[in-house]
């Protein structure tokens, strides 16, 4: 099932994806759902981001060859970082790149994780059931002000850093899931999730230790090797097997 937030001249809800259109449903996503009878053509309604987090937790140098792209060797344990929830934006909304501040900017493809009721340490083995489904992420990064920094936050917390879509997928097995980036066309990262070092069972297992995981909460996975500059009026696009496409362009920030 394809959950998907959108917006009509009526104003903003959930619903179903289903082919061709979506079945709006009454409230939010978590439980049972309840439709409310409308449905609408896909084309006449514009794609939200799929779920407001009250936090994404991402996960660093999570893919072997990613480690080792940025110059070091695989982490023991997940490395964990935060971005904050105003970075969060949907699919066709514009990548603000910050050029006062920065003169690099990266995309990052990733597979995302979403937390579908609150918990906190979760076995592994019980991860699936705190989750609500999967959907495509790109951990923007300003990558000299990473470097500058020494520490996360100000390079990928930006706004419109986060971009999330184009729905979340409820059926989807993140095992080993084909992954993509491609600029303008142009493939740059592309990679199976059958390699990350910490699945997402023991990614929800290691992060539910930390943090209470709140519904809609959202775990990004890491990004494989390929991440590289993007520049303004590049059309970028996430694609995850089974998921869906998450596009969005670059625009200079006001």
């Amino acid at each position: 099932m394809r959950i998907a937030r959108f917006s009509t001249d009526e104003g903003m809800s959930f619903g179903v994806v289903e082919e061709n259109t979506i079945a709006a449903v009454a409230a939010h996503p978590f439980g049972d759902l309840t439709f409310t009878g409308q449905r609408f053509p896909l084309a006449d309604v514009r794609l939200l981001a799929p779920i407001l987090p009250s936090k994404v937790i991402a996960i660093g140098k999570n893919y072997a060859d990613h480690a080792r792209e940025m110059g070091g060797e695989p982490p023991a344990e997940p490395v964990i970082f935060a971005k904050p929830s105003t970075a969060v934006i949907g699919p066709g909304e514009a990548i603000a790149y910050p050029e006062k501040l920065s003169e690099r900017v990266d995309h990052e493809g990733e597979l995302a994780v979403v937390i579908g009721r609150m918990c906190r340490e979760v076995p592994a083995a019980r991860a699936a059931d705190v989750i609500l489904g999967y959907t495509c992420a790109n951990d923007v990064t300003a990558r000299d002000l990473q470097k500058k920094d020494g520490q996360w936050t100000r390079a990928k917390g930006f706004d419109t850093f986060c971009p999330l879509g184009p729905w979340i997928e409820t059926e989807a097995d993140p095992s080993d899931l084909a992954i993509s980036t491609t600029v303008n066309g142009e493939v740059r990262q592309e990679s199976r999730t059958s390699l990350l070092l910490h699945d997402v069972p023991s990614l929800v297992e290691y992060v539910s230790q930390v943090m209470t995981l709140l519904p809609g909460d959202v775990i990004l996975t890491g990004t494989p090797a390929g991440v590289g500059p993007l520049e303004i009026g590049d059309e970028v696009t996430v694609t995850v097997e089974n998921v869906g496409a998450l596009t969005n362009r670059v625009v200079a920030r006001d």
